[in-house]
């Protein structure tokens, strides 16, 4: 019943109630990310959601554009700056997906949509990751997402796909306010955890030996 009826609407409130409170904030985060780090304010990324269908994400930028002397991008590490790092500490680079949340693209909890690169190296219990929507804040997330492997992290999606309900979704979300409040990097968004690539380190397996864990 939560699953099927209630939970969206949920979000869509929560979101439309969020954006509209939240609108000053958002108003000023746009202007320092524009003087800041230059445009567009806003970076977009095709990634998978509810049934691998793709969609864009929104969220503020919190990198540069700065290229070397062949015109190639710098390393991701040298164009975050300051700012970008601290939008992504406080986790204030995601507000935009509440955009996508009111859209029906994203859930206010839920599995955070990874990149669409890495859809064909899932095992087929990890695929129920996509069996909902993506959340902007997850079970793995509060999990200690940069500090453990991505099997583990893919574990809690699953474990979270699982036991959906409206009191995990509450966890989820009071686990995620600590958090955040904690000042915590668990909920910085990292699709490259601290063990690397997931699709590189997924093929590497294959090679190895012949098939999925």
């Amino acid at each position: 019943m939560y699953r099927r009826f209630v939970k969206r609407g949920l979000d869509f409130l929560t979101a439309l109630a969020a954006l509209l409170v939240l609108s000053p904030v958002l108003l000023v985060l746009a202007v320092l990310v524009r003087c800041k780090l230059g445009t567009p304010v806003l970076f977009r990324q095709e990634r998978p959601g509810l049934d691998g269908r793709i969609f864009t994400l929104c969220k503020f930028r919190t990198m540069t554009d700065k290229k070397d002397a062949q015109g190639n991008l710098l390393p991701d590490s040298e164009r975050l700056t300051k700012f970008g790092r601290l939008l992504r500490a406080a986790s204030l680079d995601e507000l935009p997906e509440l955009l996508n949340i009111l859209k029906g693209d994203m859930s206010l909890i839920g599995p955070r949509p990874l990149l669409v690169s890495y859809l064909p190296y899932y095992t087929e219990e990890e695929k129920l990751r996509h069996t909902v929507r993506p959340g902007l804040t997850g079970l793995a997330q509060v999990s200690g997402r940069n500090f453990i492997d991505w099997d583990r992290r893919l574990e809690k999606d699953v474990e979270y796909v699982k036991n959906l309900s409206f009191a995990m979704d509450m966890k989820v979300l009071w686990l995620t306010v600590k958090t955040v409040l904690g000042h915590s990097g668990e909920v910085a968004e990292d699709t490259h955890a601290v063990e690397g690539n997931f699709a590189q380190i997924r093929k590497q397996r294959l090679e190895e030996t012949g098939r999925l864990k």
